[in-house]
């Protein structure tokens, strides 16, 4: 905080006693600059063109909202994005990964496991884990910001201005994973002004669960809202990974994810062994690689599908015949496991629960077809893990599943008579050995190539002075409006933010920094999700 502010904009000095955060000031001073605008001006900024993401020597910063060891996709895909983006031949770049440090009693209930003293015994980690699903050496920083686990939320919350972690000489592109996210409780800079470039990238359906909350069609509407004002106000891109979210202004729908290297070998080895026994002549089901029927694996709270999951077996098995019912064995933990698990017992549902397990293991490797008939994904990363290793996929005939849909092996359905055909089919049949083209569909080379082509800048469009005013003052004045709200403790408290959230730790490198317990805001009914 500051009580006198030194601010020197195009000649113009001035000294604000204010006593408020200085980037407020700082907020609140570039509306009388805007409006003095000349035509000149803006007609300059409307036809500047920008370099290509392509061009070498670019800086891409990676922010994402959470961290190994939580196996959670917006840890996973953002630390594969970091390395494969700096791992581009043809050009050189710099990637930094920009990640949340957790305070000890967070780790403890996130990854009770792998308990970090420091930031560095964290990144050591990362980078362990990572050696191990590239077949190359990843050449890219690993930056930390504060951050809160919101028990009530089940995800993580930013502590302080994240724009602060990034120095002001790497501020080029950043890639915000999660913008709506990272942005929710944001107070400091736009990433838009410290940045020449951001790029935001949609990873998760929140108004689908908060749909599902108490008054879930009031608390869609409220964050359908905030979810558009903070990424216009922070973001020149957006990239929806599919259409199953809402729209945003800015965006494209691209699915820019891939798969490691380890899924597309199983893929491969499978394909071969395929090709191998129709050479020799022998049936398609004679000797297969799939050993075992059906499985599902992810996160257990009932908003990732798992409610659909136990509809879907029960309705099924309800009509089939002895010989087509349905037996799955489901792997993975979270809040919600023994709760779900007590639901499928009280039907007696014929799923075995297994607890958590790496989809990249030996465990899931023999398993013949996949079922996620969840609705509430983006894009579900496990689906596209099982395509690679040439499994069947059946899922819902859904938005989120729309790049799954071209491929051979996947089946979709509407309803529960389309499902039980799916069903029937995968029981019954042998999935197509995938061909290399969609396996290469499927691999981070290829969706780092299409997040540059999505990601690159708009061309400028041709606005009249009048409209190009206009813009501006609307993105100047949400965005100013969002960081005068969240500079309120209470408000922030009010609406979920957390107390202590607001300022950054003074402890510079966070191993020492010891908050209070989390609490959650009035909104927050984690309770009544289902």
């Amino acid at each position: 905080r500051v009580s006198k502010c030194a601010l020197a904009e195009e000649n113009d000095s001035r000294i604000i006693d204010v006593g408020v955060p200085l980037h407020i000031a700082r907020t609140t001073m570039r509306f009388p600059r805007l409006l003095r605008a000349s035509s000149e001006d803006l007609a300059a900024e409307a036809t500047t063109s920008h370099a290509t993401l392509r061009e070498p020597g670019r800086h891409f910063c990676i922010v994402t909202t959470a961290s190994l060891p939580w196996m959670t996709g917006t840890s996973v895909n953002p630390l594969l994005r970091a390395a494969y983006l700096a791992h581009r031949g043809e050009t050189s770049c710099r990637v930094t990964l920009v990640v949340p440090w957790l305070p000890l009693c967070d780790q403890k209930l996130v990854h009770p496991n792998a308990i970090f003293e420091n930031p560095e015994q964290q990144k050591e980690h990362v980078r362990g884990w990572l050696s191990g699903r590239v077949d190359f050496d990843p050449s890219f920083d690993i930056r930390f910001y504060p951050g809160r686990y919101a028990i009530d939320k089940g995800s993580i919350v930013p502590v302080g201005d994240v724009t602060e972690c990034v120095p002001d000489e790497d501020a080029d592109v950043a890639i915000l994973e999660e913008p709506e996210h990272l942005t929710w409780f944001h107070h400091g800079m736009r990433w838009s002004d410290k940045f020449r470039h951001v790029v935001g990238i949609i990873h998760t359906n929140y108004l689908e669960y908060a749909r599902r909350e108490k008054d879930g069609e009031r608390k869609e509407a409220l964050l359908r809202g905030v979810n558009r004002t903070v990424t216009r106000a922070h973001c020149h891109k957006v990239i929806k990974l599919s259409d199953a979210v809402q729209d945003f202004a800015r965006s494209v729908t691209v699915n820019v994810h891939g798969v490691s290297p380890h899924f597309i070998e199983v893929g491969r080895k499978i394909a071969l062994a395929a090709e191998e026994r129709s050479r020799r002549g022998e049936e398609s089901s004679s000797n297969s690689s799939f050993t075992k029927g059906g499985y599902f694996i992810g996160k257990v709270v009932w908003a990732k599908g798992y409610l659909e999951l136990l509809d879907r077996v029960k309705e099924y098995n309800e009509t089939a015949a002895q010989k087509d019912k349905l037996v799955m064995d489901v792997f993975g933990n979270g809040d919600d496991f023994q709760e779900v698990k007590a639901a499928s017992e009280r039907e007696r549902l014929a799923l075995t629960f297994h607890g958590q397990a790496d989809h990249a293991s030996e465990t899931t490797v023999g398993y013949k077809f996949f079922i996620n008939p969840s609705l509430s994904d983006v894009v579900a990363t496990t689906t596209a893990e099982a395509l690679a290793m040439g499994k069947f996929v059946v899922c819902a005939r859904h938005p989120s599943n729309e790049f799954f849909s071209t491929f051979a092996n996947c089946r979709t359905y509407a309803n529960s008579d389309e499902f039980a055909e799916c069903v029937r089919e995968v029981l019954h049949g042998e999935p197509e050995p995938i061909s290399p083209d969609d396996l290469h569909r499927l691999t981070w080379q290829a969706a780092t190539e299409r997040f540059l082509d999505a990601a690159e800048p708009d061309a400028k469009k041709k606005l009249s002075l009048r409209q190009k005013l206009f813009e501006t003052l609307s993105d100047w004045f949400a965005a100013s409006c969002h960081n005068m709200f969240t500079a309120s403790e209470a408000m922030r408290c009010l609406a979920g933010g957390g107390a202590g959230t607001l300022l950054t730790p003074d402890d510079a490198d966070f191993a020492c920094w010891e908050p209070d317990l989390w609490q959650g805001g009035i909104a927050d009914r984690k309770e009544d999700q289902r």
